[in-house]
């Protein structure tokens, strides 16, 4: 089956045009188009996320409406906020049984199942927003994820991202790496095994548990997403450190799951309507996220919060465990292997590349701005 054709597709019988940001359509079906020959379908969609994360299941709301939209209103989905009809940890559970025809989720809540779906989302010190889309439409990856999901009757498609997410809350400092050393965290993913490797005692909470279990002092640590996020589920008055960067997720990926049975017995214009609605939150998502981080984190630093760097010490401890963790599993998982030779040769390449035109323009710039920014300051 042709993968490539994401952004751009024939969907329903007509062009589908891309108008970023203006929330109008990407490709809308004419009654002609229908004309009462396909069939009229209700499917129900689990997600991970509490409606209070208007972005994240906001995407979620999207890829229903726009299906909608480009069928005339005959194929309908129905999300669901986590815990309504399944656990934000247990998506994929319920749409490979198909209890849900689909959901949408992060591939790397699913691990501890199969090691390498954390790629599906990001691993640490892996791709950016960006390289990641660009492996996954074109570098081989969703081809090399939609493998992996066989065995779980799941198909999946890119379905959001947040960019480079920060690196938590903290109800103490951590200057070095003794101080990791029993820190009881909440954290998923391959970064998790990074975290436990450094000394911590790793928890997996979906979003609405973690504020209350750190303020009361059940987990020491937290990771969530960004400010814009932090903020909504109160992580912004739960501890008094914010860490950055984070980098066991420089780019997540969330993703629509399907049950693959339900998804071959779809019409050909339906499957491309969800891949094309799936495809337009994955491009508005981050978008969205870049417009309003800034701004909260702003606010945030008028207040009692401290912001810290990791220093260059647990960076670099932590890069070496990151990758001496994917060796491991290489050679002990022919799967794991499979997807991290050609994850890690495409990251090879991207990285010269953007080593060559963005570090080159983000260094100066950067410079220039936190220069005119000292001095503004200053004369201020």
């Amino acid at each position: 089956m042709q993968r490539r054709a994401f952004l751009t597709t024939a969907a329903l019988g007509s062009t589908t045009a891309i108008t970023l940001g203006s929330g109008q359509a990407f490709g809308q079906a004419t009654d002609s188009d229908i004309g009462g020959k396909l069939p009229t379908l209700q499917w129900r969609m689990a997600t991970s996320w509490p409606k209070k994360l208007d972005i994240l299941f906001g995407g979620a709301e999207t890829i229903c409406r726009r299906v909608s939209d480009m069928t005339q209103g005959r194929f309908t989905i129905t999300p669901y906020a986590s815990g309504e009809i399944a656990s934000g940890l247990d998506v994929l559970k319920v749409v490979s049984e198909g209890s849900v025809e689909c959901g949408h989720t992060a591939s790397y809540y699913y691990t501890e199942q199969v090691p390498a779906l954390a790629f599906g989302t990001n691993v640490p010190f892996g791709l950016t927003t960006a390289q990641q889309n660009a492996w996954l439409y074109y570098g081989g990856g969703l081809e090399a994820m939609h493998k992996l999901y066989q065995p779980f009757n799941i198909i999946n498609f890119p379905a959001g991202n947040t960019g480079v997410q920060m690196g938590g809350w903290m109800r103490r400092r951590l200057d070095t790496l003794a101080d990791f050393q029993g820190l009881k965290m909440r954290i998923p993913g391959l970064g998790a095994q990074v975290m436990s490797r450094l000394g911590v005692e790793v928890k997996v909470l979906a979003a609405d548990e973690i504020a209350p279990a750190l303020i009361h002092g059940a987990i020491d640590a937290a990771e969530w997403n960004n400010p814009y996020d932090d903020e909504k589920i109160g992580l912004t008055k739960a501890a008094p450190y914010y860490y950055y960067p984070g980098w066991w997720e420089p780019g997540a990926t969330y993703e629509l799951q399907i049950n693959q049975s339900q998804w071959d017995a779809l019409p050909l214009q339906y499957q491309e309507a969800l891949k094309t609605a799936a495809a337009e939150v994955n491009t508005t998502m981050p978008a969205r996220y870049n417009a309003k981080n800034g701004k909260v984190l702003a606010k945030l630093q008028h207040g009692d919060l401290e912001l810290v760097a990791f220093t260059p010490e647990i960076m670099q401890a932590a890069y070496q465990i990151s990758f001496d963790l994917y060796t491991e599993y290489a050679a002990q998982d022919p799967a794991f292997r499979k997807i991290y030779e050609q994850w890690n040769q495409f990251r090879q390449e991207i990285y010269t590349w953007n080593r060559v035109n963005e570090l080159s323009f983000d260094t100066f710039v950067m410079s220039r701005f936190q220069q005119t920014s000292l001095t503004q300051n200053t004369l201020g």
